[in-house]
């Protein structure tokens, strides 16, 4: 059993499950400084250090054993479903990662040739046609849903 995308307190105190596109950076931000008393430099999801974090194997047994036992508080944050979608989309299928990659390798391909979405050529900076091109990926995630 286990608990991915779990983040962790050093402190312990507070625990927060995270849901991609739902102010992690912020939060992760805001429980390291609780901890520290100042934000982390740079990136919080890049943090090696300073926050417990699921995807470190030293962090693992500590937040299972927190979370089980209920010793601090946990919770997690949601969002408007259609605002999610919107900025998934432009962040995702639009945007450049920081590695310099598109997202999820194989995927925006397919969704250019299977649902005729435009992202702005290779490099992301070309001028297309927002609306048209998010209600194409809305079919997608429709057809994810049904599927």
């Amino acid at each position: 059993m286990g608990f991915p995308g779990t983040w962790m307190t050093e402190s312990e105190s507070m625990v927060y499950r995270v849901v991609p596109k739902c102010a992690c950076s912020t939060i992760g931000q805001i429980m390291f400084y609780s901890d520290h008393g100042r934000f982390f430099d740079g990136d919080i999801h890049d943090a090696e250090k300073g926050l417990h974090k699921w995807a470190r194997e030293d962090s693992q047994k500590l937040i299972n054993a927190n979370v089980k036992t209920h010793n601090s508080y946990a919770f997690t944050c949601v969002r408007n479903p259609y605002t999610r979608v919107l900025s998934s989309f432009f962040d995702k299928i639009c945007g450049i990662q920081r590695n310099g990659k598109r997202y999820r390798g194989n995927l925006v391909p397919l969704l250019i040739q299977k649902y005729g979405i435009e992202v702005g050529g290779e490099d992301g900076t070309e001028e297309f046609d927002q609306v048209k091109s998010f209600r194409r990926f809305l079919l997608f995630v429709r057809d994810t849903i049904r599927w």
